[in-house]
């Protein structure tokens, strides 16, 4: 801004003597080529420019009063229902898998078709993530929760339809409508914290609800060995079991439906911090979803982000999918210490993400965690990879519970970045993006790895991994920490706009002196 453009503003303050007009008020002294002057200080604040809102899909109209906030108790109702029926989703996915010699034996179906059953959750995630997101940013969070819920429980009821020997085709017809609504339920730890938690919980919020779908994971490896145990060819028990299983998944499917309906709502009265407040001002009719999705593979930190979130959350699905293909080539027979070693790494995983969370809170080190992460992580990965053929088992459940703890810990500090560098674009949009990319990966990583290994060796897929996490690595250094979201939620401004995060928050008692020490206050002519 010029200094014609500052003088041209009504907002400067009159000098102390009225009517003196021997000095113009606002000059305290033309040198050098600056100018001095001296503001009111809600007036600075007024006059402090917004950053560059053209790509913003959810501007916030100005309000001239102060944004009130307010932290509601139900906040935890909905972050622990989501939390359970995410769980849910998650053990169906896996339940399968962990078993798949025994559902081979009662389907009559090869290793190949059980795998399907659970690599049809990341194939319907891919086309379906759009319609989801849009859903989520038009409906609202208390539709797609409800939906992913709801679905959630019917596919588990139609799996009770499914026990039978000739039935195979209704039991996948039931994981692809689980398939579905884990669409609607990937997407939303990042919407949920933001909308109800505050700015000092906000990342532990998101790890909380991210927690969830891990802890399924790990009752996934647990419980079905237990409910459903080899009973060779006695199939009416084999049967029963499974029924037992398929039952008690739908009874609590249901229960959590229910519970949806009365703990999930779209947002409190009041939003819970600043940056949520901005948003909340902006008219519904000003968004556009095309638009959004535009803006964000714009925004090239976004895009770096994208490709390196994909590539350490695919190694991770990939990791987790061929573990028993890698313990059984060096430790034969050893089926049961590899659901105990995937349990190892769940697990691991779990605290990493609680703990990643609190930090994140604490410090907001967006990027610097997350190459931290990053790098551990692919030492991690290197050292599993050298010491899986030592021929200890112990040294495993070691090394897959670092690799886990990073690895795992990794993904809600990637939702949570993801959302700072592209506030105020929708949540649910962002993560959802995310997601699909370790979808992308995971399934290309997969079916790579999976080659490698059957036809050289673990080692060679496992290095072909380490690889592509050191890629990583350089895109998560390259990408350019904008904190958008923390920078309006820290700034003292009451209008309804987004503030750079460089602004200084503090205020002067009295008058504010641009001066050059500071933010560009002095102004060239």
């Amino acid at each position: 801004m010029v200094a014609g453009e500052l003088l041209q503003e009504q907002h400067v303050l009159p000098d102390s003597t009225e009517g003196n007009t021997d000095e113009e008020p606002g000059y305290k002294d033309l040198s050098n080529g600056s100018v001095h002057i001296t503001l009111d200080p809600k007036v600075l604040e007024q006059e402090l420019p917004p950053p560059d809102e053209k790509e913003a899909m959810l501007p916030g109209e100005q309000n001239n009063g102060e944004l009130e906030t307010k932290l509601y108790w139900r906040r935890f109702a909905v972050l622990a229902v989501f939390s359970l029926y995410s769980l849910v989703n998650a053990f169906q996915w896996i339940q399968y898998s962990i078993i798949t010699n025994i559902f081979m034996d009662y389907y009559n179906v090869s290793s190949i078709a059980i795998d399907w059953l659970s690599v049809v959750y990341m194939v319907a995630y891919v086309p379906l993530i759009f319609p989801a997101t849009w859903l989520l940013d038009k409906k609202g969070l208390r539709m797609t929760a409800l939906l992913g819920a709801g679905l959630n429980a019917l596919g588990a009821w139609v799996k009770c339809a499914s026990v039978g020997p000739s039935l195979f085709w209704v039991t996948m017809t039931a994981q692809i409508i689980c398939s579905v609504a884990q669409v609607f339920i990937l997407g939303l730890p990042s919407r949920i914290a933001s909308v109800w938690f505050g700015p000092r919980e906000v990342s532990t919020a998101c790890a909380t609800a991210v927690l969830g779908n891990q802890l399924g994971v790990a009752i996934g490896f647990v419980l079905p060995p237990v409910l459903v145990p080899n009973t060779g060819d006695n199939k009416d028990l084999m049967g029963h079991n499974i029924s037992i299983m398929f039952y008690g998944t739908a009874g609590v499917s249901t229960l959590l439906f229910l519970l949806t309906i009365f703990a999930i709502k779209d947002r409190p009265p009041l939003p819970p911090s600043k940056a949520q407040a901005v948003l909340s001002t902006g008219p519904a009719e000003d968004y556009s979803y095309k638009k959004s999705i535009i803006n964000l593979f714009r925004n090239i930190p976004f895009v770096l982000l994208l490709i390196s979130y994909g590539i350490m959350t695919g190694s991770f699905y990939s990791v987790s999918t061929l573990l028993n293909q890698m313990i059984i080539t060096h430790y034969p027979g050893e089926e049961i210490n590899t659901g105990r070693i995937g349990l190892t790494l769940v697990v691991a995983g779990m605290f990493g993400s609680i703990l990643c969370g609190i930090w994140l809170d604490r410090t907001k080190t967006y990027k610097l965690t997350t190459l931290i992460v990053y790098v551990l992580s692919f030492i991690g990965m290197v050292v599993f990879t050298f010491t899986l053929n030592l021929g200890t088992l112990l040294v495993i459940f070691f090394t897959a519970g670092v690799l886990g703890f990073f690895m795992t810990g990794y993904l809600p500090i990637g939702f949570e970045f993801g959302v700072e560098i592209t506030y105020p674009e929708s949540e649910g949009t962002s993560s959802g993006l995310l997601n699909a990319f370790a979808q992308v990966f995971g399934i290309i990583f997969t079916l790579i790895q999976g080659q490698l290994t059957t036809d050289y060796n673990p080692l060679s897929g496992n290095i072909f991994l380490c690889a592509w996490i050191l890629i990583g690595i350089v895109l998560t250094a390259l990408i350019k920490s904008d904190l958008k979201r923390h920078g309006v939620n820290v700034s003292n401004t009451d209008k309804g706009q987004a503030v750079p995060t460089e602004l200084p928050s503090e205020k002067a008692s009295s008058d504010v002196k641009l001066e050059s020490s500071s933010l560009h206050r002095e102004t060239s002519i």
